[in-house]
């Protein structure tokens, strides 16, 4: 039988607000989401997580163009190689807690999915929530640069024949 210690397994975790929830609203839940963007989205690698981005695109309904919303929608997978059920339970509850406390409030409407190693697990949760937010503020940056590019790149070689 093991010890407990009161409050030991709690240090450094701050309480929650109704302000900081995570709501279904900004989860990505549908497999074939999953499947969008990890098939036409772009990696970051960080220590200890792979994160999948993809910009969503605006919406046909009815003939209408409707504008992406904005913010990001973030999901988790959490495969089996990464321990039993309680160690992967574990690993999604500090990463949903890292997303929430990090997550940026209003930005570019994109799909993010988080793919966490193993090393995760063990990982300070400190290291987990910098990895985070490293993760969203790249994915911000490449998203911006991409919006701010041309259309169409000049032809460099106008003139020569």
């Amino acid at each position: 039988m093991t010890a407990i210690v009161p409050g030991e397994s709690n240090r450094g975790v701050k309480v929650r607000t109704a302000k900081a929830a995570f709501p279904r609203s900004v989860r990505l839940l549908r497999q074939a989401d999953f499947e969008r963007v990890y098939k036409l989205g772009r990696r970051h690698f960080s220590a200890s997580l792979t994160v999948f981005y993809l910009e969503r695109q605006e919406a046909t309904v009815g003939g209408a163009q409707e504008p992406a919303a904005a913010g990001l929608r973030i999901g988790f997978t959490v495969g089996r190689a990464l321990g039993g059920a309680v160690q992967r339970n574990r690993i999604k509850r500090r990463l949903r807690e890292a997303v929430r406390l990090s997550r940026p409030s209003v930005g570019a409407g994109a799909d993010v999915v988080i793919n966490p190693k193993k090393s995760l697990l063990h990982s300070d949760f400190e290291a987990v929530l910098n990895e985070v937010r490293r993760a969203f503020v790249v994915i911000e940056e490449k998203l911006r640069r991409k919006r701010d590019r041309p259309l169409t790149a000049p032809d460099q070689g106008a003139g020569r024949r």
